[in-house]
């Protein structure tokens, strides 16, 4: 009984590897990523070009690098989607009626006719989304 219940272990855990592995071959090519080798400090940061079985292949400083799958601790990739773009604009209209009731002190060198409208816009653009975890050594 206890050999069919590791037995199952075994085979549930494969599929769970591969299943991890399958979300990096599922990456789009372009997709922003960064991998963590095994004794490497630093990440490498690219793009994905492909992916198979026993490796990855991106785009690091201009040139393809490939990385095996072996040598993979760590890969990430940023979510999809681009800058949060924000863009206000503000439209003010006055009614000339009530502009011309008001008091008027004369200011030298300015218009005698009131302004009726008056506008503002702005944009501002939020910072790229985060790199989450695809695929990590190891994970059942």
């Amino acid at each position: 009984m206890k050999a069919i219940l590791v037995g199952f272990c075994l085979i549930s855990s494969s599929f769970a590897a591969e299943d991890t592995w399958s979300k990096v071959k599922a990456l789009k090519s372009g997709t922003e990523i960064r991998v963590f080798q095994a004794g490497s400090r630093e990440a490498l940061v690219g793009r994905i070009d492909e992916a198979d079985d026993e490796r990855i292949v991106l785009v690091h400083k201009n040139e393809q690098k490939a990385v095996a799958k072996t040598d993979i601790e760590r890969l990430e990739a940023r979510a999809s989607g681009g800058r949060v773009v924000t863009k206000t604009t503000t439209v003010k209209n006055e009614d000339p009626a009530a502009e011309l009731a008001k008091p008027r002190v004369p200011v030298a060198g300015s218009s005698a006719a009131p302004a009726l409208s008056s506008s503002s816009s702005s944009v501002s653009f939020g910072s790229k989304p985060g790199f989450e975890v695809v695929y990590r050594k190891g994970l059942k």
